[in-house]
């Protein structure tokens, strides 16, 4: 899901949660446990990055300076407070999923690569980088969007980019989870092994597979996990 069309997390997290994890556990738990799968989906992603390569020193800098700042706002967040946000950041997260296709190849045409030279590319990471660090669904989006307002065009360099900078994110964040001991190590390490094998074979195989029924059943999922938690939430007030 994640290597083809996003929205891995709308999966996971719920999943750690009604498996009984707190949920700030569960969500640095996902974060640990998908992230083999971004390294293998940015390494399968490395042949088509082309001339974006140039871009990656600043926004992987901005990408690690976000992440750790969005896990260290997380770790300092009560699971109370984190649960009631939880289905608002979801909605939002699956609504901008959702929007995508039709969002992102205008704001490449209104752009006109406009804002190719400016620092702009480079703060926008860092915001999101901070809200992929914090929760993180959705992340990969707003990445695409953020590209591409840049005016960069090739989709398969895009998502290399994504990719790569939505490693290094989740890579920094899971540096300080595993400091604080908020990782679970047992379910973590189930779903490592899909994470991988997923994400290499998703980015290898993203030419082959039309993302638009992944996008659906992730829209769906996302709705879906977003009422319960809204049911959750209002259970405990």
């Amino acid at each position: 899901m994640n290597a083809v069309a996003g929205g891995g997390s709308f999966v996971t997290f719920p999943t750690l949660v009604w498996l009984g994890l707190p949920p700030i556990d569960a969500n640095a738990t996902s974060t640990v446990a998908l992230w083999p799968g971004s390294v293998g989906s940015a390494w399968g992603f490395r042949s088509v990055l082309g001339h974006e390569r140039r871009r990656l020193p600043a926004l992987g800098a901005a990408s690690l300076a976000g992440g750790a700042l969005g896990a260290w706002l997380l770790l300092r967040t009560q699971n109370a407070t984190f649960l009631l946000l939880v289905p608002w950041l979801l909605t939002a997260a699956t609504v901008l999923f959702a929007v995508s296709p039709w969002l992102v190849p205008r704001l490449r045409q209104w752009s006109g690569g406009r804002l190719e030279q400016a620092m702009w590319l480079t703060g926008v990471q860092l915001g999101i980088a901070v809200y992929g660090g914090y929760f993180g669904g959705g992340m990969g989006i707003l990445m695409l969007a953020g590209f591409a307002l840049a005016g960069i065009r090739d989709i398969h360099a895009a998502n290399g980019l994504k990719s790569v900078l939505g490693a290094l994110i989740n890579g920094t964040a899971i540096a300080l989870f595993v400091a604080s001991g908020a990782v679970h190590w047992l379910p973590a390490a189930t779903m490592v092994l899909g994470s991988v094998v997923g994400g290499y074979a998703g980015a290898r195989g993203s030419r082959r597979v039309d993302p638009r029924w992944v996008r659906w059943v992730v829209v769906v999922v996302g709705a879906v996990t977003a009422a319960v938690f809204f049911a959750k939430a209002a259970q405990q007030r």
